[in-house]
């Protein structure tokens, strides 16, 4: 690849290699080198500019899970070396809450939840991202109620006035890459299945998912079925039923003994005006990053991940009711380890 170092083979090889480098061999010094010293990492819980702010963000992560794993399940990308390319990177992080941190005083407990990040890359070195964290699945196996959690966030911030804001698009910062992802027509297959579910018309599960598919969704939801993804999507939209739907991003990829696959980012903005995950209508204005995968086979798509932040969600929606809970429990700031896988 030109301008990267020959030793790696590809840009999935590339992104596998130097997670596994920065994340599990301890190398956190070589974010350095592999991260530009301006980059721009946006996660649903906020805008962090910078590769020293990534560093202590691992390092924060690393010493609260000191046994964590990386698991690199899929690199999922488009562009070329001269232009600069996007990896679309799905991970499974296990590891054991083994001392005090972010999430509270430490349990003991093993947990086990999916991140993807998506990375733009040239010349050996990562200088733009967007990574989304199952924060809600951490949570969860923590022992953790996420709306208490939640709470107790914005009390150790200051308030819902003085609280960290999560990520929106006109706080953003433009970085170097701009591009929208390829025209393959497996992401407009996957796009397509997201416009109608988006669009209500939760019919698409039934004729466009394999019957057996297996599913992987936000807050650590697993399952199978075309009722399980129904169920999942049309929650989702029930909760925000007047948003505005957008994508963001689009991938789809054919390679050599891999089905074929796709990677979206998309978002939803507007009101909380609908009953579903989020519990009885607020009003709340929410702006929720989602970031997904699919696979597709010859009965229609098998396998599909899709994340977003449940806290980060939950945290728009308190800032706005004003529900702060006077029961804080330990623990501090999910941003507080948020930008790095």
């Amino acid at each position: 690849m030109r301008g990267f170092d020959p030793k790696y083979a590809d840009l999935p090889d590339f992104i596998l290699k130097v997670t596994r480098e920065i994340w599990e061999t301890r190398r956190v010094h070589t974010l350095r080198e592999h991260y530009a010293s301006d980059i721009k990492v946006r996660s649903p819980a906020s805008l962090v500019i910078g590769n020293e702010s990534v560093i202590a963000a691992t390092l924060a992560t690393q010493a609260e899970f000191p046994d964590r794993e990386l698991l690199g399940e899929d690199v999922i990308w488009s562009g070329s070396p001269e232009e600069g390319m996007l990896s679309s990177h799905r991970i499974l992080s296990v590891g054991t809450h083994s001392h005090d941190g972010s999430y509270g005083r430490a349990t003991g407990r093993k947990v086990g939840y999916r991140v993807i990040a998506d990375c733009h890359a040239r010349n050996n070195c990562i200088d733009d991202e967007w990574i989304i964290r199952d924060q809600g699945a951490i949570v969860r196996q923590l022992g953790r109620d996420p709306v208490e959690y939640t709470r107790h966030v914005i009390e150790s911030e200051g308030g819902p006035e003085a609280c960290v804001r999560p990520f929106l698009p006109e706080a953003d910062v433009a970085g170097p890459y701009s591009g929208r992802g390829n025209d393959n027509e497996w992401g407009e297959k996957y796009a397509e299945i997201l416009r109608r579910i988006m669009a209500c018309d939760l019919s698409v599960c039934s004729s466009e998912y394999d019957r057996a598919c297996r599913l992987e969704y936000a807050t650590g939801a697993s399952g199978s079925s075309r009722d399980f993804a129904t169920r999942f999507w049309m929650g989702l939209r029930a909760s925000l039923p007047s948003a505005e739907f957008t994508i963001d991003h689009q991938i789809g990829r054919e390679d050599p003994l891999m089905p074929p696959r796709a990677a979206l980012r998309w978002s939803l903005r507007g009101r909380h005006d609908g009953w579903g995950p989020f519990g009885a209508p607020t009003g709340a204005d929410v702006y929720l990053m989602g970031m997904s995968h699919a696979e597709f086979g010859q009965w229609g798509l098998r396998r599909e991940y899709a994340l977003y932040d449940e806290v980060a969600v939950w945290k728009q929606i308190l800032m706005h009711t004003g529900g702060v809970s006077d029961r804080a429990r330990s623990g501090t700031s999910p941003s507080g380890g948020g930008e790095s896988p």
